[in-house]
């Protein structure tokens, strides 16, 4: 028994499919994409060896060249929504008590909190605004 080559562009793309579900490499279900690819036009266009193994790797290609990018930037992005502490980096605050390198009070978000100065030489007087660049526990670092 002769099995068509569309077949086994269909069954190479279910190996593939396997993988990608065993290993989570997304860059299988890619590859796996091009090879359905590869047997429509060995299938339904009735495309040659050549043509087949050149829509492969032209599909898979450029699928890899796409994805691959746009993955990693929403991997890398950070939320647009920040929350929590998260939220409190970056917003200005007005110095209640004085601040220095071992610690002070301010009043950030409407809330007063405990702060030191990032720059531990640096002092910040009562009633300047300061910027939060970071927050450990209940303390904002400022600047």
């Amino acid at each position: 028994m002769d099995i068509d080559a569309w077949l086994w562009w269909l069954i190479g793309a279910t190996a593939l499919g396997i993988g990608l579900v065993i290993t989570a490499m997304p860059e299988l279900g890619l590859l796996a994409v091009g090879a359905v690819t590869a047997a429509l036009v060995s299938g339904v266009f009735g495309g040659g060896a050549v043509a087949q193994v050149v829509v492969f790797a032209v599909v898979s290609t450029a699928l890899i060249a796409v994805v691959r990018p746009i993955a990693r930037r929403h991997r890398t992005q950070r939320p647009e929504l920040a929350t929590g502490v998260d939220a409190l980096k970056g917003k200005q605050a007005v110095v209640l008590e004085r601040v220095d390198g071992s610690g002070g009070r301010i009043k950030l978000a409407g809330e007063v909190w405990s702060a030191r100065a990032l720059d531990a030489g640096r002092a910040y007087d009562v009633g300047q605004e300061v910027d939060v660049v970071d927050i450990e526990g209940a303390t904002a670092i400022v600047m």
